[in-house]
């Protein structure tokens, strides 16, 4: 895929959690994040996990206003590279659309990985985010199985 990515700090999470960062280098090869993600994660990351910082003040300043500072530097840099943002938190989504951003969250990063061929299932995915405590309603995962055709 050549768009840019940048991602928020929740993918980094839920993705290392379950060994599985290598998803999105797979999907997308290089992915941006900001400093202020790279604190947030509080952990290194691989090298094509780039960091580049948001030069928008002004909308950084607004966006934090009611985000949290590394949702707010992600949106921010990914609406200044026009990229493809992921995301997971209603309110940084709500923001991240009004903005006209394309986005995806880590669930849509694992169904996307299983059209590529990356993954051969998505649902032993879920069953490792949900077994290291990342939450998913019951309604997400059943509308996703059914996406995939695991059920």
């Amino acid at each position: 895929m050549n768009k840019t990515v940048v991602t928020d700090t929740s993918c980094l999470i839920s993705l290392s959690r379950i060994d599985a960062l290598f998803i999105l280098y797979e999907l997308f090869g290089v992915v941006l994040i900001t400093n202020e993600v790279l604190m947030e994660f509080g952990s290194s990351l691989p090298n094509w996990v780039q960091i580049q910082n948001p030069k928008n003040v002004h909308l950084f300043q607004q966006l934090n206003q009611s985000l949290d500072i590394g949702e707010s530097s992600a949106i921010c840099l990914a609406y200044e590279q026009n990229a493809l943002l992921i995301i997971d938190e209603r309110k940084g989504r709500n923001k991240a659309t009004e903005l006209n951003l394309h986005l995806i969250g880590t669930l849509g990063v694992l169904i996307l990985a299983k059209r590529k061929g990356i993954i051969k299932e998505v649902k032993p995915f879920l069953d490792k985010l949900k077994s290291k405590g990342i939450w998913i309603h019951p309604t997400i995962t059943h509308k996703i199985l059914t996406e995939v055709n695991e059920l």
